[in-house]
């Protein structure tokens, strides 16, 4: 019997970072989104997507190619932040499709973004609606006192880490991994339906 499926957009994005304090006039921007599409039926990942974002206010510095491995030369040819939104909410349907982030600065820098440049925010409204924090869920599925970090999960559920960590893509594609350990363990329906507002 053929299902229907249950899509969900798990979201991962990688912003402009300094070692210390941002040079002066420089703000963190969004500069890559990384979209791993997930079927909660099937409990399979089937899409994986990856929107590069031009920064209009800050550069890539070198500690941000260091930690992401990615260039301003990379970036540049990306899109803007507004045409990222919008492909979020055409292409990927990111307006009715439920979606989870690992913790909730992802859905904070989108807010923070969207407000800056007068961008239509991509998700359901209001904000949190439809945001699942699969850290949260996670640390509540397995009793842990402390919220861990994406690599620390996939340890302590016995998953590979795929991939570059700290490239949304690859982090988009291993936070989906440990929702798809969160359904199979039937903690996903029970804790993931609340979206949380907890970092």
């Amino acid at each position: 019997m053929e299902h229907r499926p249950a899509l969900l957009n798990v979201v991962d994005v990688e912003a402009t970072c300094w070692e210390g304090q941002p040079p002066p006039g420089a703000v963190s921007e969004i500069i890559e989104i990384g979209l791993t599409v997930v079927d909660l039926t099937a409990r399979r990942r089937v899409g994986r997507h990856r929107i590069l974002v031009r920064p209009e206010r800050s550069e890539v510095s070198g500690f941000c190619t260091e930690l992401t491995g990615l260039t301003s030369a990379e970036v540049a040819v990306g899109v803007g932040f507004g045409e990222a939104c919008r492909m979020l909410a055409d292409v990927h349907d990111a307006r009715s499709r439920p979606w989870a982030s690992w913790g909730d600065y992802d859905r904070k820098q989108f807010e923070r973004q969207c407000r800056a440049a007068g961008a239509p925010y991509p998700f359901g409204r209001p904000t949190e609606q439809g945001h699942t924090n699969a850290k949260a869920v996670f640390t509540e599925a397995y009793g842990l006192r402390k919220r861990p970090g994406m690599a620390g999960a996939l340890q302590l559920a016995g998953l590979p880490l795929e991939g570059r960590h700290h490239r949304g893509e690859d982090d988009a594609w291993n936070i989906a991994a440990l929702v798809l350990d969160l359904v199979e363990r039937g903690a996903w329906t029970a804790l993931g339906i609340s979206p949380s507002s907890t970092p």
